[in-house]
This record gives structure tokens, C-alpha cells and sequence, in this order.
């Protein structure tokens, strides 16, 4: 499976990341990809990217059970929000 990338595209509620939700399989890699102009994290339960700065990609992250994952930036907080689907 070739690991799913997502664009942090800016401060836009649940337009600041895209895909949005993202929809990715058990077992199968996802890294964020900060493509605004000011720094940005993608933070969720049991997964933090930090700080990315513009330009920057995340490590990559794999999760090992399906569920639906929200997630925020922690620098913007209630200001952008995405969302992970993650199936078998």
C-alpha cells in the first residue's frame, strides 16, 4: 500500500487539511505535509507531528486498529480540524 499523504493547506476549519477526512487501511502509512506559509501540527489521539514548519513533512505514522481519528493543530486550535478513517 503506498503511504497516504496529506496537505496541511491552511487555517480554514475543516478545509485546512486535504484529503479531508482521509481514508487510509490498517497497517498503512500516513505523514503530513505543511504546504501553507506558517507553521502548523496535526495532533490527534496517540499521534502528534510536532511543529511542522512551511515546507516540511511529518515522519510517517501507521495505526494498527481501524476507528475513526479527529485531529486538530495544536497551534491553532479549534481553527482546524481533519479527520482519519481507518479500515481493515
Amino acid at each position: 500500500m503506498p503511504p497516504v499523504t496529506i496537505r496541511i493547506v491552511g487555517i480554514a476549519g475543516a478545509n485546512s487539511y486535504s484529503p479531508n477526512p482521509a481514508n487510509l487501511q490498517v497497517g498503512q502509512q500516513v505523514r503530513w505535509r505543511n504546504d501553507d506559509n506558517i507553521p502548523h501540527t496535526a495532533t490527534g489521539p496517540g499521534f502528534d507531528t510536532g511543529i511542522l514548519s512551511p515546507g516540511n513533512t511529518s515522519a510517517p505514522f501507521t495505526f494498527s486498529s481501524p476507528g475513526q481519528l479527529n485531529y486538530d493543530c495544536t497551534i491553532h486550535p479549534g481553527l482546524m480540524s481533519g479527520t482519519l478513517n481507518v479500515t481493515q
